[in-house]
């Protein structure tokens, strides 16, 4: 790192802290010639993540695409915005942590039923409809019927 004050190529690191959005470093240094002090940021490089669509294309993953499929599912719905935003990047964290570079688009979609059944019933069913495209109404009922158990289930458990 190159001082900007005396073109000095050594450098001592002062502090040094994540940013708010944390994809970036902050830090704080302190040049050893001229002892001018400066600020550099160091942008935290992640490798691309590839999905996999049903059709077996493959694109990069777009956070906005599923803040958007989620947004549609809690239309009207008592679940803030912050609330999609903490869930997108759940799952992103979640992605990016195993060591696949590929995921396929089901197991995203199975990833969000898990977090939306918790987080709102509706929205999950509304979810669940397009994501897993029922195409009678005795598949879209065994979901229902499915979502009541657990949920009764989880009552009798905190009485």
């Amino acid at each position: 790192m190159r001082c900007p004050y005396c073109g000095h190529s050594e450098s001592k690191v002062i502090d040094s802290r994540a940013t708010e959005e944390g994809t970036s470093i902050r830090r704080r240094r302190e040049c050893l010639k001229c002892a001018r002090r400066f600020t550099t940021y160091e942008i935290v490089e992640e490798l691309p993540l590839m999905v996999i669509k049903k059709d077996g294309r493959r694109e990069l993953f777009d956070r906005s695409k599923l803040i958007n499929g989620l947004l549609r599912a809690c239309e009207k719905r008592p679940v803030p915005f912050a609330t999609v935003e903490g869930l997108v990047s759940q799952i992103e964290k979640d992605i990016r942590s195993s060591t696949e570079r590929e995921v396929p688009t089901q197991r995203i979609g199975e990833m969000v039923m898990q977090h939306l059944r918790e987080i709102d019933q509706v929205a999950y069913v509304r979810f669940a409809s397009v994501y897993r495209q029922f195409t009678d109404l005795n598949n879209f009922m065994a979901e229902l019927e499915a979502l009541m158990k657990a949920s009764h289930g989880k009552k009798c458990e905190s009485e």
